[in-house]
């Protein structure tokens, strides 16, 4: 890890054989109910003859351009005030404090802890323990605790995509490193992964409607995964089976403004965000350079200090300030690799998950299209085709509710992550330099002391 310097990785104890302010994002945000409900779960048919929910532009852009006069506030529901606090602690405790009212809410809580290195003849493998509480009356029992391992979670998200195909579904962390740069198995990389994995699970667990999917339930509770497994594509509903063969031949004619301006806002997020978290990674590893110098620069000193009557004290002093230095700029490229990159790494990774519900969106809007062009060919047999019509129209407007949902559900967890996020950065930078202060400053007595003493 770049927080570790040059130093060996520890390993994992084994079980033996075991810019981004000025973006205007489109769907900021929604003063309307929309429906969260999947194809293949949940939404009742409306009554015949009952209005169809027409989904304008302005549904979604009431916003643009004025959110700045609105009050802030918390996916809870709780105001944040937006005058600047205090101090950079005082924001991140009230936000604290704002996730530990929402928890009051929640039924089912997901933790992922205890990572444990098997050894087999074929594999070695990292296991994590995910522990389950909840009052839903689906389960049987109030707590559950497995053992998963990273192509569990694998498995999981591909079923959510094949069964929740209207939703967005959040990203894993990527299962491949380079071998010889990244150790997989050291307890760094292991923990930096299971916070990942434990943040996923809580995203899907804090979600109206992918919370209560099958598969999910599955994976909480059942020890042993291989039969269900096995079983392939056999427990696809019939929505994720309607979308994954809706083929090419269907070609959109345009996507409404709302869900265009949706895909706009997403290519300009994803390249943003993916320059900071490029120039990011070579700040730290320049960092990291930098504080091998550190730590052969500081011990020159003490050494000429050795040789030196006079001045042997305050270079002493100066070997000890830069070594100060040192163990300060240390902990600032831990925190910002353990911290900073992974939330820059997942947004990334969300805006490529937003972009594929987006593109599959597309494709039911566009076999609605041409079955509205085909119905409007064949007259003559206008008894049979309206029907299908209709059921198209049904898939494009759920789908449209549940994108537009989620949407905005991700827009209220990225204001909220950031927050921290930079909020952290701001802290850990001001501790950072104070540290450097303080120790460059020590030094001025030792130096004043000398020319007294002359």
């Amino acid at each position: 890890m770049a927080g570790s310097g040059g130093g060996t990785p520890k390993s994992l104890p084994s079980s033996g054989q075991k810019g981004l302010h000025d973006i205007h994002h489109p769907l900021s945000s929604s003063s309307s109910t929309t429906s969260t409900s999947s194809w293949g779960a949940a939404a009742e048919e409306p009554p015949a003859g009952s209005p169809r929910i027409a989904f304008s532009p302005e549904l979604l852009l009431q916003h643009s351009g004025g959110a700045g006069d609105k009050d802030l506030s918390l996916p809870n529901g709780t105001p944040v005030e937006t005058s600047s606090p205090a101090s950079s602690s005082s924001l991140l405790n009230r936000l604290q404090l704002d996730d530990d009212l929402d928890g009051e809410t929640r039924d089912l809580f997901v933790t992922v802890d205890d990572p444990k290195k098997h050894v087999c003849t074929m594999e070695t493998y990292i296991t994590y323990r995910v522990t389950t509480k909840t009052t839903r009356a689906e389960f049987d029992l109030p707590e559950y605790s497995v053992r998963r391992r990273y192509q569990d979670f694998d498995w999981l998200r591909i079923k959510l995509d094949e069964s929740q195909p209207t939703h967005l579904i959040p990203p894993l962390p990527e299962k491949f490193v380079v071998k010889g740069v990244v150790d997989r198995f050291s307890e760094e990389f292991v923990e930096t992964r299971r916070k990942a994995l434990d943040k996923f699970l809580k995203r899907i667990a804090d979600h109206p409607v992918l919370s209560f999917n099958e598969h999910f339930s599955v994976f909480l509770t059942v020890k042993d995964l291989s039969n269900y497994k096995k079983v392939g594509t056999a427990l696809l509903s019939k929505m994720g089976e309607s979308v994954k063969y809706v083929t090419g031949g269907y070609k959109l004619r345009s996507r409404p403004p709302e869900f265009a301006a949706l895909g706009e806002y997403l290519e300009t997020f994803a390249l943003k965000l993916g320059t900071i978290d490029r120039i990011a990674q070579r700040i730290i590893k320049e960092e990291v350079e930098y504080l091998v110098e550190l730590r052969e620069y500081g011990p020159v000193y003490s050494t000429w200090g050795g040789l030196e009557d006079e001045l042997a004290e305050p270079l002493e002093g100066v070997s000890a300030c830069i070594g100060n230095c040192s163990s300060a700029l240390e902990e600032l490229t831990e925190d910002m690799t353990e911290d900073c990159m992974p939330v820059l790494r997942e947004y990334v990774l969300y805006s490529d998950s937003m972009k594929n519900v987006l593109k599959k969106r597309d494709q039911v809007q566009a076999e609605y299209e041409a079955k509205l062009e085909a119905a409007a060919l064949k007259r003559e047999e206008r008894a049979g085709v309206p029907t299908e019509v209709e059921k198209c129209q049904d898939r494009v407007e759920c789908f449209n509710a549940d994108l537009k949902a989620d949407m905005e559900r991700w827009q209220n967890n990225k204001r909220q992550d950031f927050k921290h996020l930079l909020m952290g950065m701001a802290d850990k930078n001001i501790q950072y330099y104070e540290k450097c202060l303080s120790a460059w400053e020590s030094i001025i007595p030792l130096l004043q002391d000398k020319q007294d003493a002359k």
